[in-house]
Order: structure tokens, then sequence, then C-alpha cells
């Protein structure tokens, strides 16, 4: 599906030229164009004032969004970049609407989006149970806390901040709901491919993620953790450590540490050189080595 026709807001539209004058902002009305500009205040009655180039516009309250807004909805909008469609012309000014390029973008989905596509989406807010993004146009989506990553994760501040532009995967398309869900931790390889580079023998950085009375759980990369012996120091989750590669057993999926040293606290945060997949359409994804028959571990879009 083209999702560069309905590009997150902040990752600009594909309308550009259109803005170039009043010739221009014309033809957007005309062809129904989304375009994107900063919006740079809102008024007493949640109105968006909006600078497209040199020219301004208005997105009135009721046309901010495709949902019943919230006026901190809007005016929380304020000083960032925001989509739009051209609907009129008051004097100097432009009247906008966020709502109908939500419309646009949304049909587009519901008849395009297929689960296993991988998209751009960017976060704009955690809850301890998830990320919310914004996969086009504003729309949002939610991404589970069990599918932002395989390894452990006690919120999703620990993965993610507010902005970061991420790689996601449709989960599945609801379109009785029209209602996307998304994945991500697909994106971020297999065991095998997360082992790349790790041997026995090696001494490595991580991120404690788990404690118990058997051990402690370490991360070595987002998909992939590890399980050192306790270890009698004082750990907490989200300490850096330095761990002794002790051995790999692919037959059961697990990775035997031992903790050298303490050191600062971890990011953890997520980048796109984590990434091993970037675009395309997935039919399956099992992160599991074919030889580890105790447990399949995988997504089956």
């Amino acid at each position: 599906m083209p999702q560069g026709i309905y590009l997150p807001e902040g990752l600009g539209m594909a309308g550009g030229r259109y803005t170039e004058g009043v010739a221009g902002m014309a033809r957007a009305m005309a062809d129904g164009i989304v375009l994107e500009g900063k919006a740079v205040a809102c008024s007493a009655d949640g109105d968006l004032t909006v600078r497209i180039g040199n020219m301004e516009g208005v997105i009135p309250y009721a046309e901010a969004s495709l949902d019943p807004a919230r006026p901190i909805a809007v005016l929380s909008k304020v000083g960032h970049s925001v989509c739009f469609m051209v609907t009129g012309r008051m004097g100097d000014r432009y009247l906008l609407s966020r709502r109908a390029a939500q419309q646009a973008a949304q049909q587009c989905f519901m008849e395009n989006l297929l689960p296993g596509e991988v998209i751009r989406a960017r976060v704009t807010h955690l809850e301890p149970f998830g990320a919310f993004v914004d996969m086009g146009c504003g729309l949002p989506s939610l991404i589970g806390i069990e599918n932002i990553c395989v390894s452990r994760t006690g919120h999703p501040k620990e993965r993610f901040v507010p902005g970061q532009v991420i790689q996601a995967v449709v989960l599945s398309v609801d379109r009785a709901q029209k209602r996307v869900v998304l994945s991500h931790r697909e994106l971020l390889g297999t065991w095998e491919e997360n082992l790349q580079g790790i041997e026995v023998g090696q001494t490595r950085m991580g991120i404690v993620r788990g404690l118990a009375d058997y051990g402690v759980f370490v991360e070595l990369t987002p998909n992939l953790s590890g399980l050192a012996e306790p270890t009698g120091r004082d750990l907490e989750s989200g300490d850096g450590v330095s761990v002794y590669i002790k051995s790999i057993l692919p037959d059961r999926m697990k990775v035997k540490l031992m903790v050298i040293d303490r050191l600062e606290k971890g990011d953890g945060r997520i980048g796109e050189d984590h990434y091993f997949i970037r675009g395309g359409c997935m039919e399956q994804w099992q992160y599991s080595p074919d030889c580890c028959r105790s447990k399949l571990v995988g997504t089956w879009f």
C-alpha cells in the first residue's frame, strides 16, 4: 500500500508542490490533496492557526480530528506539524480540515492495508500497557507492550520516546471497527539473527530486565536475552552489566551468562540500527530456531 500518500504527521506529505502560492493552494483544494503545515497558535475557541509556507490557514475546532476532539488534544498541537485538506478561503486565510485528511487516510488504509505490511509510525504517547503511535495523518494505533520486543519490558518508556519515528508491522485490520493493530518485535530479528557475532567465551554489555531467585535476566539485544546465575550483587532492573557468555543452546533457545560487573543504567531504546526488516509485507515470522522442538515462537499473519 502506498503509505507515502498518508504519512505520520511531521514526516511531510506528498503534496508539497501544492503549497507554492495561491494557485497551488487552489489546485490542492480542487484535487483533494493532503498537505502539512505547522500549527502556530490555538484560539480560545479551539481553532488552530496553521502556517503553510508564507501563508496561513485555520482549522476550526470541529475539523481538528476524525474523532470528537478533547480541547487538550487540539491545543497540544501548537508547535507541531498537522495534516489537512484545503476546504475554502476566507480573505487572506484558508479554511482547512484535519478531519477530512484523516477520513481520506482511514479510507485508504481500510481498503488497502494488509496484515504483515511494514509501515512507518511516529510515537505519540506512552502508557504502561503499550505505545500509541500515529500511523498516518494523525490516525492512532496501539503497539501493545508484549509486541514491542521479545526481551522483557517493564514500561514502553524503556524502549521509545514520544516523537520517535519507528517501523511497525500490521498485526490485524478490523474493517468493521476501522481499527488497525500494530506490532514491532517481528522487525527486530529472530533468535539466531540476534546471535550474530555473539560467541561462547565473549564478554559483552547487557541490561538487567528481570530478577528471580534462580537468576538474572539480561538483555543482550532488544530481541535476545540470557539468564545469569544469581550474583549476590544489589542489581536492579535497568542496570547495565557486563556478562560472560558461558554457553549457547539453540535446541533450548537459551543463552547462559555470568555477570562480571555492574555498569551504569542502560538505555535500551530501540533505534533504526536494530531493524532487520524495514519494508515489504511479511507472511510469517518464526523467532525460534528450527532445532528448538520444545517452544515455537512466532507470528503468522
